[in-house]
């Protein structure tokens, strides 16, 4: 019974360890990584993945915040010049869709709901992204833009948000 008891609790935190993912967030810019800013931890509930942000010292307002492909936040060339974050890719999307909808709509997998930042330079509003599963996230980033986020590829400086500004990959 004893032995019984150990492999169900073994089991326990195998599937706890697999409810939650902390990912340290980073400043980007075109020359690469910078200063962690702190963290956003995701977990699992009954309607989707909750993404719960401790983040400092980004520029107050609501921001774009997606679950980009590739598990990269350093720079690369876009358009003849080097760029944040580009390394990332684009918003998740394993159907291909091509089609950037927002987090309820039939779209990107990775577009998140806005995440806000208040006056001081901190997020910390949960959000929640119903159409993911953690397994979603596995081997992707969390990215962070620099506007809002109008859910549609124009105007460019709204279409996803805009330039990148925040990173971190989720192991």
């Amino acid at each position: 019974m004893k032995r019984l008891t150990i492999v169900m609790c073994g089991a326990c935190l195998a599937a706890a360890a697999h409810a939650e993912k902390v990912v340290q967030i980073h400043m980007v810019n075109a020359d690469g990584v910078g200063e962690a800013i702190g963290t956003i931890t995701a977990s699992v509930t009954p309607w989707g993945v909750l993404f719960e942000p401790d983040l400092q010292s980004l520029p107050p307002g609501l921001h774009g915040f997606h679950v980009h492909q590739n598990p990269d936040c350093g720079p690369a060339e876009k358009d003849s010049e080097m760029a944040a974050a580009v390394a990332a890719g684009g918003h998740f999307d394993p159907q291909n869709t091509g089609r950037h909808k927002g987090p309820y709509g039939k779209g990107h997998l990775g577009d998140l709901p806005p995440l806000y930042v208040d006056g001081e330079g901190n997020a910390t509003h949960p959000v929640l992204a119903p159409r993911l599963k953690m397994s979603d996230l596995n081997g992707r980033a969390l990215m962070v833009h620099a506007h809002g986020d109008n859910y549609s590829d124009q105007p460019v400086e709204l279409g996803g948000g805009g330039a990148r500004i925040a990173c971190g990959v989720v192991k």
